[in-house]
């Protein structure tokens, strides 16, 4: 059994298929615990692209817990870094086991499916898993915000943008009550403006780090081009530095 240290030795990891790789390490408690982590880290991903495929709820579970059944044993130890970003390795992954499983289904009964009409590699199927992946990425960058809140003294940000988030048409006054409601002190409507700005700087730090963990060459511009591809990029396009140039 992995020990508690383990996760947070694998949030240093720099890259998801430097996860990967230590997943595939054999079955040392680093390796079970990378295992777990991509599992945690995508099962939400996997499960919704599966069910906007089979459009089954049922069979979506069965193909979904196929992949992190394999994700568990460490059956992807020949996936190619080369590839460049980690969701279009895992993308493909996911179609060939959904489409493995329309085939065999087809054998076993009458009602056959029509495999030919599954989505494909077109438009509409990489919005699909674009969408899916997104949302993904914001998931995980929430909880990451939150982990920070919880662990650093005076780190409201989580809490702070949540609100903003809810409440999105209220003024630094309102924004500061309810923000005193919640830490059961006042702040001013100023000092409340600081830690929004704050916030939302750690929020991007967040989200530049998450993406950059799906890439096998975190360049700058790569990371760039997948902000813009997961229509991410307004999110953080104020708060970059201004070398940082954008083709959005």
């Amino acid at each position: 059994m992995a020990n508690e240290r383990e996760p947070s030795r694998l949030e240093a990891i720099s890259t998801r298929w430097t996860l990967l790789r230590a997943a595939h390490d054999g079955s040392s408690g680093a390796a079970v615990a990378a295992r777990n982590a991509l599992v945690l880290r995508y099962l939400p991903a996997i499960r919704r692209y599966v069910g906007a495929i089979l459009r089954n709820d049922h069979e979506a579970d069965d193909v979904a817990q196929d992949v992190l059944v394999r994700l568990l044993s460490g059956d992807f130890a020949a996936a190619d870094p080369e590839r460049g970003r980690f969701r279009d390795f895992l993308k493909v992954a996911i179609r060939n086991m959904t489409l493995n499983h329309c085939n065999k289904r087809k054998r076993q009964r009458a009602a056959d499916y029509d495999v030919v009409n599954l989505p494909s590699g077109d438009e509409g199927d990489e919005r699909c898993w674009l969408e899916q992946w997104r949302d993904s990425v914001l998931d995980l960058v929430w909880k990451a915000l939150e982990q920070q809140e919880r662990t650093q003294r005076g780190n409201v940000a989580y809490t702070l943008l949540r609100l903003r988030t809810e409440f999105r048409d209220d003024s630094s006054e309102q924004l500061a009550s309810r923000l005193s409601d919640k830490l059961g002190q006042p702040i001013r409507a100023d000092a409340c403006r600081q830690k929004l700005r704050r916030a939302r700087l750690q929020f991007a730090d967040l989200l530049i780090a998450e993406v950059a963990k799906g890439l096998r060459d975190p360049t700058a511009e790569k990371i760039e081009e997948e902000l813009v591809a997961l229509q991410l990029m307004d999110m953080v396009r104020n708060l970059l530095p201004e070398d940082w140039q954008t083709t959005a």
